[in-house]
């Protein structure tokens, strides 16, 4: 199959997107096909165009064999609408343009959504390209825009909601991060072929077999010191807020540390609000590549994965989550709904507390710290669930025997 993924991220970007795309990517081109790559110029999530890349429209490189093809994109730090319809709409147009330009017939266009406007553009590459499009759909849009605040105008909601149902309507295949995403479109649709596509670990790279705790020792943490790590978009809706109102709950448990590991809009609020608790316990880090997270990981003890409290998040499953488990690490999870049925009743991987309550939070942290056998079961536990059922090489070749079949 020769196959073009559009998608506004990728990597050197990290998060869940990037991550996924290109492991999915890598994976079907090991398997025999044609892949390759459109997207924008590195810029998330500082929102700062990557060294390397500024002041450059169109270019073309090489990632593991794989061309990538890179257009434009409008890049600011303000959170304004405009702002953000901006950065959208300038991809939109710029990778339509270099869309053109890559030659030949595919059989699949995948696209990656949200933004959900690039989905105008890959019906319209899809078709001139003579490809069936495959909408994947990590984020239901702009359903959960508008219950996080970020668009709060009716028009703008009516007519993106319009799109979206367009958009389902015209795609050969919709796949979905999660099963809520997918419930959630069926109900909606009568669309025939859905398709679970979940994020996933690779077990090579994320293996605590071979992957020590040096790093603690490195960072100046000390071998009986508790740690406790949240890695990933600092933004608004994963609701930090919890861990730094739990840090000063616990400041009388002096061993117990937190690290708060990566950028997002909300950090220096969330650092400011450390100095006026004066929490001691808390550490923060910059955003690290992919390549040092396995060991920042294995150094911890256990990790905390929260959200806001809201009905949109029922249906989520932040991608952290995988990664950590595989290190067998296990998980403190302020998530409700599918995330909580799969890792911490399915798969016992960890504990759940009530998004946003930081009081449960802090007594979780402690029934861990006070029971080292409960917390290394938990951890054994964790790396075997998603070694079982969220192997990134199991998940590509279920997509791949999937794509053939509807091809």
């Amino acid at each position: 199959m020769r196959i073009l993924i559009l998608s506004q991220y990728f990597p050197p970007e990290t998060g869940a997107p990037q991550n996924r795309l290109f492991e999915t990517a890598i994976r079907l081109k090991q398997a025999g096909d044609d892949v390759e790559i459109l997207t924008a110029m590195p810029n998330y999530p500082k929102m700062e165009i990557f060294e390397g890349y500024r002041g450059k429209w169109f270019m073309k490189e090489n990632m593991q064999g794989m061309p990538i093809y890179r257009s434009f994109i409008y890049s600011g730090k303000s959170r304004a609408i405009l702002a953000r319809l901006l950065n959208y709409f300038s991809f939109v147009f710029s990778s339509m343009i270099m869309g053109m330009r890559i030659k030949g017939k595919f059989d699949y266009v995948i696209c990656e959504s949200p933004p959900l406007f690039l989905g105008i553009n890959a019906v319209w590459i899809a078709r001139l390209k003579k490809a069936k499009l495959v909408f994947n759909v990590s984020d239901l849009w702009p359903e959960s825009a508008e219950k996080l605040g970020i668009i709060s105008n009716k028009l703008l909601l009516n007519s993106a909601e319009r799109l979206e149902l367009w958009l389902y309507k015209k795609a050969h295949i919709v796949s979905g991060q999660t099963q809520g995403i997918i419930a959630s479109i069926s109900e909606r649709t009568n669309h025939k072929r859905l398709y679970w596509l979940p994020n996933g670990v690779d077990p090579k790279i994320f293996n605590p077999d071979e992957i020590g705790k040096t790093w603690r020792i490195e960072q100046g943490f000390k071998e009986d010191d508790f740690l406790l790590l949240y890695a990933g978009i600092i933004g608004h809706a994963q609701g930090l807020e919890v861990i730094i109102k739990a840090a000063k709950q616990l400041e009388t448990y002096t061993k117990i540390k937190f690290l708060l590991v990566g950028d997002g809009p909300e950090k220096s609020k969330l650092e400011k609000m450390t100095a006026e608790y004066n929490c001691k316990q808390i550490f923060f880090y910059p955003n690290q590549e992919k390549k040092s997270m396995p060991a920042i990981v294995s150094s911890c003890d256990a990790t905390i994965v929260p959200l806001k409290k809201l009905p949109l998040f029922l249906g989520a499953i932040p991608s952290k989550i995988f990664e950590n488990l595989a290190m067998r690490v296990p998980v403190i999870l302020g998530v409700e709904g599918e995330a909580k049925t799969l890792f911490i009743e399915e798969g016992k991987a960890g504990l759940a507390f009530e998004p946003e309550n930081h009081l449960e939070l802090a007594d979780k942290i402690l029934e861990y710290y006070s029971d080292p056998k409960k917390l290394n079961e938990a951890a054994q536990n964790g790396r075997n669930y998603v070694l079982e059922y969220f192997n990134r090489d199991k998940l590509a070749n279920n997509f791949r025997a999937f794509l053939k079949e509807n091809l």
